[in-house]
Parts: C-alpha cells; structure tokens; sequence
C-alpha cells in the first residue's frame, strides 16, 4: 500500500517561497506518476505539478508556470513542490497524490486518476 506525507507548508509573505516534500513509502517496482494538487476553501481540488518517475517528465498548471518546480529524489523517495512568487490566491490546502504510470506525462491527469493521497499541508500566503 502506498503511503505518502506532505510537509512544508506554513505562513509566507505574498511574493516569498515555501518547499513541500512529499515522502512516499509502499511503491512496488512500477513506474508511478506523482502529483501535487490543491484546494482552497469553497473550491474544487486543482491539480497544480505532476512528475512521471519513469522519465522524470513534469507538467505543470499555467497558474504555477515559470513560479513552481517539481522534482523527485529517488533515495529518499520524496517528491518536492518548490514554489517561488507566492500569490494569495496560492493560498489551499496542498496534496500529493500517486498513481501507477507508464510512460510520460503529456498534461495534468486529474485528481480521479490517483488512488492513493496524502493527509495534505495548509500553505497560507499573505498579502
């Protein structure tokens, strides 16, 4: 069973950066995508980065583009969001989600395609 665990977040001055880290243990030998989707209060979930381990292929949302960085260190099995220039509406609740994948990524999979999730981290940016 995959289990992941998001840490991180916390309070930031709007234009300020955060890194959240998502540990992941329970992988098989499989290839896997890992994403980092958000919600804000009132809102739908949002996929904002995915990283495809076989290639280390990455997608990200145009909101996110050129501001956030996702990256995988296989050692230590954990994902990481470096987010840059952070806006208010930054501001959600941030998951890491896993799903078996092949291959590349071509564009953000939507949150129905992982099943497996982390417990989330607040990310609040202040302006």
């Amino acid at each position: 069973e995959v289990q992941l665990v998001e840490s991180g977040g916390g309070l930031v001055q709007a234009g300020g950066s955060l890194r959240l880290s998502c540990a992941a243990s329970g992988f098989s030998g499989d290839d896997y995508a890992i994403g980092w989707f958000r919600q804000a209060p009132g809102k739908e979930r949002e996929g904002v980065s995915c990283i495809a381990t076989e290639y280390e292929s990455a997608v990200y949302a145009d909101s996110v583009k050129g501001r956030f960085i996702i990256s995988i260190d296989r050692a230590k099995s954990t994902v990481y969001l470096q987010m840059t220039q952070l806006k208010p509406e930054d501001t959600a609740v941030y998951y890491c989600a896993a799903e078996i994948l092949s291959g590349g990524l071509a564009y953000m999979p939507p949150a129905s395609e992982f099943g497996a999730w982390g417990q989330g981290t607040q990310v609040t940016v202040a302006s």
